[in-house]
């Protein structure tokens, strides 16, 4: 995958900053990586204000934020087990700008009749295919104003190097619930680590997939904040934090909810990491315009006036803008997917212990974040948290 570090960087800061708004006690899952592009696409077509507020939040000029989606879309495209689409429709009576239209990949263009049910329900349709129905519906309903539907879809799947055991997990944060957990142990002492982040130290397990799609599950010290948890596991791509990895780690408590144990045994073993998690099926519906300000959309929410003069000739404004978004951890794999849309409206025994051996015992056994991603480029596809888990059948 090509793609410059300048706008994996700001993907991926989106992700941090987005993470600040999840809640500790509440399931959720987000992909930045789907409402980039659209949002830099928008940033290219505004103006004035708007068009400030775009750049600021994608990170990138506006001149160059059209380029960077291409770019990045491209690059999204040659990841194995990762599906991308983008989609733009516009009612006969609006005429893009061809400068801007000719920028969205090719065959994107397609028409709204007018009919909002009739609409809405081919929308759907979209939504359902390009993620292969698991997300069923458009995030945002249209109206009898809306002029232009700007959507992205994103479904990855990955299956793991070495799949888990299913085995009954209790906790008391789980609301002493027995939840569905995954079990396994491995010789490669460094999938783990402890990091040491200015909120608190942070474990994180990356779990391997066999596409090169991976996920990082994040345990943080109880004090961090999900946002605390997941930016810091951002920032660790970025290696801006110091990691001490598994085969490097002291006996003792070493890090949240993981412990270095040295044990008498009957066979010269060699030393070993046993880790237990939890499976997870979380999803999420995010309202992007509750948080103007983040993805640079405050001014261009008012619809007294026009916001996107390099869009079309017409006044358009943000009517309405949100991403509906899928997560399902479990013993063989993983798979995830997320549609977001912006709909533009007109503006208006006693055995001889003879040997020792080391044996790293992590436990992901309350609420922990995960983000998923492509393991050579580091750019987070999706990302959440985990505050209820699968039950255990």
């Amino acid at each position: 995958m090509v793609v410059t570090n300048t706008t994996i960087r700001a993907v991926n800061a989106l992700t941090a900053r987005w993470a600040g708004d999840l809640r500790k006690d509440t399931n959720s899952v987000f992909s930045a990586a789907g409402v980039w592009p659209l949002l830099a696409f928008l940033a290219d077509g505004a103006g004035a204000a708007a068009r400030e507020e775009l750049a600021e939040a994608v990170g990138v000029p506006a001149g160059r934020a059209a380029a960077a989606a291409r770019e990045l879309l491209a690059g999204m495209a040659e990841i194995g087990g990762l599906d991308t689409a983008v989609g733009l429709w516009t009612k006969r009576t609006l005429e893009p700008r061809q400068e801007w239209e000719t920028g969205l990949p090719v065959g994107a263009h397609g028409v709204l009749s007018g009919d909002t049910v009739a609409d809405g329900a081919a929308l759907d349709a979209w939504a359902a295919k390009r993620t292969g129905g698991l997300v069923e519906r458009m995030p945002v309903v249209l109206r009898d104003d809306t002029e232009l539907v700007l959507a992205s879809a994103l479904a990855m799947r990955t299956r793991w190097l070495r799949p888990f055991d299913e085995v009954p997990l209790d906790s008391p944060a789980w609301n002493e619930s027995v939840v569905l957990g995954l079990r396994r142990r491995t010789e490669l002492l460094d999938r783990i680590g402890v990091a040491d982040t200015p909120g608190g130290h942070l474990t994180e397990l990356k779990v391997l997939g066999t596409n090169g799609i991976d996920v990082h599950l994040l345990l943080g010290q109880e004090h961090l904040t999900p946002g605390q948890v997941l930016g810091a596991g951002v920032e660790l791509l970025a290696r801006t934090h110091p990691v001490v990895p598994g085969s490097r780690l002291p006996y003792g408590e070493v890090g949240p909810g993981l412990r270095v144990l040295r044990q008498r045994s009957t066979t010269p073993d060699p030393p070993m990491l046993e880790v237990t998690t939890a499976a997870f099926g979380v999803t999420a519906d995010h309202d992007l315009l509750a948080r103007h300000e983040l993805f640079g959309l405050t001014t261009a929410r008012d619809t007294d006036r026009g916001h996107f003069p390099g869009v079309s000739a017409q006044p358009l404004a943000v009517g309405a803008a949100g991403q509906c978004a899928v997560a399902e951890f479990g013993a063989e794999g993983f798979r995830a997917a997320a549609v977001s849309s912006f709909a533009l409206a007109a503006a208006g025994g006693l055995p001889q212990l003879r040997w020792t051996t080391t044996t790293l015992k992590a436990r992901f056994d309350r609420p922990f974040g995960f983000l998923a991603l492509h393991r050579h480029s580091r750019l987070v596809l999706a990302a959440g948290w985990v505050a209820e888990p699968t039950p255990f059948r």
